[in-house]
């Protein structure tokens, strides 16, 4: 089964057939047949596998059942060829000779063109192959393994004289999987690889029909007026392509709305050409209170549509649309040398997380959806893609959300070994960053660009990078790499990655000011392990090894095995600060309060210190399979306490409590431009048994895009070891008149401390600080248990279930940490969920 679509996504409008099922696959060490047998019409393949595409080898091979789940306990060490060490990183070794993902294997499709593509050209499309490939149509070879080398890549070919127009047609492609020298996708330390090394057609594949001119990858360029937003002047730039051999003359038909008009154009034969459209020759293309796209913390996504034609006797060859955002992104440099982005002129702090597409690049719409609304509901502005990118589709879904997406070339690989490259390096890494360029230059989600990960490349590799960059129109900023190092051309990154990626106490964040603190722009770092609630460690772990302490299925589960060791720190300091656990149960129920003011500590940290700090990503957001370790919330999209601890931080208007001075400060951010009047923040010190020992409040007007200490709370006296401190921010009008309650609180924040708090070691490390002495929390296991009364009212419309959850304490004690589920009749909590807020103390 094929689908022919008249507009497949928002940057095109070309008729196309997409070569999504129907695949088969085979190793070719089972297939006694070679390119042009297997392409034949007649051929018929014997015991071969089915697949989609896009997908790995081993992903076809899990979704189609021939391997167990590989998510499960220690199954994908069970795959035949995975014999590299666990913990290692698979594309620095070769794969074993005896491995079934050693040899080539065959993916082949057959085809029928679309009635309505007849009598027009073909192009074939593939979006993604990792590594080489040699591809076959109808017995003839289109392109062989030389030619059709890189992950990263993407490929086009005319095969108007090569396929058959009335009948059967059939596509093989003999796929080689990546080796170390290649310039490939990797897993780093995030989550184990798979044997193949995800060898296989890892993105969409496809035919589309035009005329003798095609009309590829347009982008709006915008200038906008940023002291009144007022204005923008538009610049159109598309790349025009001439597939005969003579000379075309044509009009360049342009349109925006109500805006239409036409450009002239000449190419010579076989001729590519990256035309521009600029407002001094059409003013047409100065806009007047242009309707701006911004990130959704400033204001809404607003979008347009081109749409462009390339007419040529009387015919349209090609066409294409293209939903785009008028908006202007820039960065600078501020006076502590971090690098400070704008979009439209406003300055935004970035917060944001590390993103992983799934282990074997399956289409998963609706989980990729899902894990793109769990980023809005936790107030992050930000994804950052590290060379495991995701398909265009994820890219329409940021455009239309708002959600701005930092990506670049990926670390601890070839990709860094610039000493070893050789020619073929050279080649791959210039077309690769050219098809980059050319794939994302129309998105205005696109924040920037990293031509490196942990390391600058050399003078020569940055040169031919920047010249790429410029020759493609790249419209957004370039950075040499995630770190502070300084390339030769670019300068200083004003970005840092100096950690830490382990875990390290809530005053960390504030305390610090030479590694991973809250200044400059850190482009990766995070508190560390991510313990998933208990439900999804049954889902992950055979309940044989569901047992505390924990054993090496877990430890598996911690990137691969890479972390077991730093996995010790977390589990060291949640034994002294709250007490050893006795289950795993009680292990995961306590691992959700250490991730809760982990990730909460360190989103604040960054907004209370705005613009000495410029942007933070929590390294990582989500996972590529399930893992114990880096993420906000788990494989399974159930969120812990991480996840509303960053929520709870990242909130517009947020009240917190500052770990280095005592201070309570208020951070607002979001597209309101006028002060919040009036505004009235009460701070209690409690006792561990609800009792009030201090309170303190104050009225005050909010500006925007503010960050304002407003007064220090004392050192709490009569109390040993653990206290609470209990924050409320609510207008100053809004209190009962009978009891003085507040009623319409707009931030609440509710923290745990102790009178013996965290002491941090003077030897910090790129990925960890020691503590020389924990925090008490011990006190907490021994609270009053509280009786919560709860009351959840259910509704549903449109497939989508809303449950409205009342609850109320009546007793004496606090209840700390009340952990919110809706479970449905199965017994399985209901997911993906968006909560308002859970893990709430009463």
């Amino acid at each position: 089964m094929f689908l022919i679509v008249a507009v497949r996504s928002a940057a095109t409008a070309q008729e196309q057939l997409m070569l999504h099922n129907g695949w088969l696959i085979q190793s070719s060490a089972r297939v006694g047949a070679d390119g042009a047998g297997i392409s034949s019409t007649s051929y018929r393949p014997s015991d071969w596998y089915s697949a989609t595409v896009p997908s790995t080898v081993v992903g076809a091979l899990v979704e189609n059942g021939t391997y167990r789940d590989p998510f499960f306990g220690m199954n994908l060490r069970q795959i035949p060829g995975t014999t590299f060490p666990i913990g290692a990183n698979f594309v620095h070794t070769a794969m074993d000779p005896s491995s079934p993902y050693a040899v080539p294997w065959w993916y082949r499709t057959t085809f029928r063109v679309p009635a309505t593509m007849r009598g027009r050209r073909i192009t074939l499309h593939f979006d993604g192959i990792n590594y080489r490939a040699n591809i076959w149509l109808n017995g003839r070879r289109l392109a062989d393994s030389a030619a059709v080398a890189g992950t990263f890549r993407r490929y086009e070919f005319d095969i108007t004289d090569a396929v058959n127009r009335g009948g059967a047609n059939a596509l093989a492609v003999e796929i080689f999987a990546p080796t170390p020298p290649d310039l490939q996708t990797t897993w780093v330390d995030w989550n184990p690889s798979p044997p193949d090394k995800d060898m296989g057609i890892w993105q969409p594949a496809y035919l589309s029909a035009s005329g003798d001119v095609v009309v590829r990858y347009p982008e709006v360029v915008s200038r906008v007026d940023t002291a009144t937003l007022r204005s923008a002047d538009l610049t159109i730039v598309t790349g025009l392509k001439n597939l005969t051999p003579q000379t075309v003359t044509g009009t360049l038909r342009v349109r925006i709305g109500n805006v239409a008009f036409s450009k002239p154009v000449t190419l010579g034969p076989n001729d590519s050409a990256l035309v521009r459209v600029t407002p001094d020759s059409f003013p047409q293309l100065r806009f007047t209170n242009p309707r701006l796209w911004w990130p959704l913390e400033l204001g809404k996504p607003e979008l347009y549509t081109l749409a462009l034609e390339f007419v040529s006797g009387g015919r349209v060859l090609d066409q294409q649309q293209l939903r785009f955002g008028i908006r202007e992104i820039t960065s600078e440099s501020t006076p502590k040398g971090g690098r400070l982005f704008r979009v439209n002129g406003r300055r935004i702090l970035i917060r944001g997380g590390g993103w992983a597409p799934d282990m074997f690049f399956r289409l998963q719409p609706e989980r990729q959806d899902a894990q793109l609304r769990y980023a809005l509901d936790m107030h992050l502005n930000t994804i950052r893609l590290e060379g495991n990118y995701e398909n265009d589709r994820f890219w329409h879904q940021t455009d239309s959300l708002g959600v701005l997406v930092m990506t670049g070339w990926v670390c601890c690989s070839a990709w860094e070994e610039w000493p070893k490259w050789g020619l073929e390096q050279r080649t791959v890494a210039a077309a690769s960053l050219r098809d980059q360029m050319r794939r994302l230059r129309g998105h205005p989600s696109a924040l920037v660009w990293l031509n490196g990960s942990d390391n600058p490349p050399p003078s020569d590799v940055e040169q031919m990078y920047l010249g790429v960059e410029q020759a493609e129109a790249w419209p957004n900023p370039t950075i040499s790499s995630a770190s502070a190092k300084p390339a030769q051309f670019s300068g200083a990154s004003g970005v840092k990655m100096t950690g830490p990626y382990d875990w390290v106490p809530p005053g960390y964040w504030l305390q610090d000011s030479t590694h991973g603190g809250a200044w400059a722009y850190n482009t990766e770092t995070s508190p560390g392990a991510a313990v998933p609630p208990i439900e999804s460690m049954r889902r992950m772990i055979p309940a044989q090894d569901i047992k505390w302490p924990l054993d090496t299925v877990w430890f598996y589960h911690a990137a691969g095995g890479q972390f077991t060791h730093l996995l010790d720190r977390f589990n060291t300091a949640l034994s002294v600060r709250y007490g050893a656990p006795t289950t795993a149960e009680d292990y995961t129920i306590t691992s959700q309060l250490m991730t809760y003011e982990g990730e909460r500590a360190m989103f604040e940290a960054y907004r209370r210190n705005e613009w000495v700090s410029t942007g933070v990503i929590q390294w990582m957001f989500n996972n590529a399979w399930p893992s114990i370790y880096w993420h906000l919330f788990d494989w399974y999209l159930r969120p812990g306490g991480g996840y509303f601890g960053a929520k709870k931080a990242n909130e517009p208007v947020h009240v917190l409590y500052s770990y280095d001075d005592r201070s309570v400060a208020i951070v607002r951010s979001g597209p309101d431009r006028t002060p919040l009047r009036a505004m009235r923040v009460l701070a209690r010190i409690l006792g561990i048994d609800g009792s009030e020992k201090f309170s303190r409040d104050s009225v005050l007007d909010i500006p925007a895009d503010s960050s304002m200490r407003v007064f220090v709370l004392p050192e709490p006296s009569g109390i040993s070891g653990a206290y609470f401190v209990d924050l409320r921010l609510s207008r100053a009008d809004s209190l009962d008149p009978v009891s003085g309650a507040v009623l319409k609180p707009i931030s609440t924040n509710f923290y745990w401390l102790s009178t013996r708090m965290d002491v941090l070691s003077d030897s910090s490390t790129w990925y960890m600080t020691p503590v020389n002495r924990y925090a008490d929390f011990t006190a907490l296991r021994t609270m009053p248990q509280a009786d919560v009364n709860a009351l959840a009212r259910f509704s549903s419309s449109g497939g989508t279930g809303t449950a409205r959850v009342y609850l109320k304490n009546p007793s004496r004690s606090i209840a700390l940490f009340v952990r919110l589920q809706v479970v449905g009749r199965g017994g399985e909590e209901a997911l993906p969920v968006l909560w308002e807020d859970n893990y709430i103390t009463l």
